[in-house]
């Protein structure tokens, strides 16, 4: 007579084993094991100011999984994306420089009550269109509706005439020099090539202090949870099935009835909408934003990050950003004469060894190795000894 094991007799190991393929098949696993992550290891084991850095680093997060949107399912290239990551920052930081300068605080100026740079540059009177950003509301607001009008108004005029491949990457490219050029050339209005510095405080809560960026920190890792949640749910939808299709067979879904320029321009809008929100948080988190955050060599940046971490993986866009700008700090701290050859050798190494990226090693490697592991056979149960089975 065996001893009969008490896990064949129990549920629990199926309940546990479909739960775990439900995690597995809808990626909410992948979003636990990173909000763990996020929310708990990294608090725990960082101090101050690493766990800011890491706090800027998952503002880019926000842009790498919109471009797994844009890029990976829906097969639209886009070196822009700076342009609404920068939008984005400037909507907040332009509420917080307002709240910066209030009379009292400006008193010293020429003009008490505005933005020093307006001093600096002869203004007189704030700007109209800079009033409306006095409030939190309208700034919450804007940080979101100006960058994605802006990807509308883009999008729809290149889309409907179907314009990509190549030639929208280039248009995109085009929007962020022009952009770049247009905030540094109105330094009056904008800040020029410094940008909007110096913000001080949300409400009269002073956004400098460790307490502030510690709350700052799960603000922003709870957003870009979020962000991941709603776009797997658009992934898992009948919407993220025709973008993949749209991606792969063009024509088939033109011609089966839907309208793919659509499509596009909903990714497109999908994306720049992410990538505003992690722009307010990178100005809330670092204190200022600057034109340097908005060109050609930022955007560039911010598709490595995507195709470092896969291109296909919304998690793994998140670990992509996080390794990528990593290696920045580490390489710059420690081999600050070679540090951008060894962040190129990164960048290289990685998608020749990874094609697929970070997901791409989970899945062929991490992931085989975890279901050969579990599929083994249990080995048997030891006989009873002969005064137990009397």
């Amino acid at each position: 007579m065996f001893r009969q094991s008490p896990s064949l007799s129990s549920p629990a190991p199926a309940t546990l084993t479909r739960a775990r393929q439900w995690f597995e098949s809808s990626g909410l696993g992948g979003v636990a094991l990173l909000a763990l992550l996020l929310l708990v290891a990294f608090p725990l084991v960082l101090d101050a100011f690493r766990l800011n850095l890491v706090g800027k680093y998952l503002t880019y997060g926000f842009v790498a999984i919109g471009l797994v949107v844009l890029w990976g399912w829906g097969g639209v290239l886009s070196l822009g994306q700076g342009v609404f990551f920068g939008l984005g920052g400037y909507a907040m930081a332009m509420f917080l420089k307002l709240e910066a300068s209030d009379v009292e605080s400006t008193k010293i100026q020429s003009t008490p009550g505005i933005p020093d740079f307006m001093d600096w540059n002869q203004l007189t009177a704030l700007p109209l269109w800079w009033k409306p950003f006095a409030h939190l509301p309208f700034a919450l607001v804007a940080v979101v509706m100006v960058p994605v009008l802006l990807a509308f108004v883009v999008s729809y005029a290149m889309f409907k005439r179907r314009v990509g491949g190549v030639y929208f990457a280039i248009i995109t490219q085009a929007i962020a020099l022009i952009l770049t050029v247009l905030i540094i050339g109105q330094q009056g209005y904008t800040g020029g090539v410094n940008g909007i510095t110096d913000l001080k405080t949300l409400l009269g809560w002073d956004i400098r202090s460790n307490s502030a960026k510690l709350v700052l920190y799960y603000i922003n890792a709870a957003l870009l949870l979020a962000s991941i949640v709603l776009c797997l749910w658009v992934q898992r939808s009948k919407l993220g099935t025709l973008l993949l299709a749209m991606r792969d067979k063009e024509d088939r879904v033109r011609f089966s009835g839907y309208d793919v320029s659509m499509f596009k321009v909903f990714a497109f809008c999908l994306a720049a909408g992410l990538s505003a929100i992690g722009g307010a948080m990178f100005t809330l988190q670092v204190g200022f934003m600057s034109p340097s955050f908005v060109g050609i060599v930022p955007s560039i940046e911010m598709v490595i990050f995507a195709a470092v971490g896969g291109r296909m993986s919304l998690v793994g866009a998140v670990y992509g950003a996080l390794l990528v700008n990593f290696g920045k700090t580490y390489f710059s701290e420690t081999f600050p004469d070679l540090w951008l050859f060894l962040m190129a050798a990164l960048f290289i190494g990685v998608t020749m060894a990874f094609p697929n990226g970070l997901a791409g090693l989970y899945a062929t490697h991490v992931r085989t190795w975890w279901r050969a592991r579990r599929s083994r056979p249990a080995p048997l149960a030891a006989p009873l000894p002969p005064e137990a089975s009397a």
